[in-house]
């Protein structure tokens, strides 16, 4: 779709979970997200995601340098942190990387930190991939890392999401995992678009 020039676009910054890993590129919950809040009356035009499978914080940052996404956008996205937790990265460590990808989703959307929104980690724990994996260790991780997300949001005034208890559901629903057995279906994204759509009223 083509919109009117100045209509302002939607930078998703992230991994996997960003590009929808096994789902169509219509049914990632930025798209999604991006037509729920048209259809109430946001003014989104296109949507602009680099992410990929497997990125950590400093392998997004390099995304990042080689996309040269070209701002002010009207919306930027940041959901970043799974794949350090699973190859075994400190929070520590994490930390002043996420804050860097922060400060530069606010720079993408102008200086404005109003219109940047952080994504919580899911835990992909819960997945049939990780069957034979501690479940209960990757749970612990998955929330010291996004406490870290949470309180380096909050001090930049930056709104945090948290879809992890979404994530979760998976256990016990089916119907929320990817043929994969590791990433969210199409059906799982669409709560996310929901659950996000629900907290940045009124439209951005």
């Amino acid at each position: 779709m083509t919109y009117p020039p100045g209509t302002p676009r939607y930078l998703a910054l992230g991994d996997s979970y960003t590009i929808g890993e096994s789902v169509q590129e219509s049914l990632r919950w930025p798209n999604v997200l991006a037509e729920r809040l048209r259809r109430r009356g946001a003014n989104i035009g296109d949507v602009q995601i680099i992410a990929t499978t497997g990125w950590t914080t400093d392998e997004l940052s390099v995304g990042i340098d080689a996309a040269k996404p070209q701002g002010p956008f009207g919306m930027v996205s940041l959901l970043i942190g799974v794949n350090n937790q699973y190859r075994g990265r400190s929070v520590e460590a994490f930390r002043p990387e996420f804050v860097a990808l922060l400060d530069r989703a606010i720079g993408f959307a102008g200086g404005d930190p109003k219109r940047v929104f952080v994504v919580s980690i899911p835990d992909w724990g819960v997945m049939p991939f990780a069957a034979d994996r501690d479940r209960v260790k990757i749970a612990s991780e998955i929330d010291a890392f996004n406490v870290v997300c949470r309180a380096e949001s909050s001090s930049k005034d930056v709104k945090y999401i948290d879809v992890t208890p979404i994530t979760r559901g998976a256990a016990t629903q089916p119907s929320l995992i990817a043929d994969d057995g590791l990433h969210p279906s199409a059906e799982q994204y669409r709560r996310w678009a929901e659950a996000i759509d629900a907290a940045l009223r009124p439209p951005l």
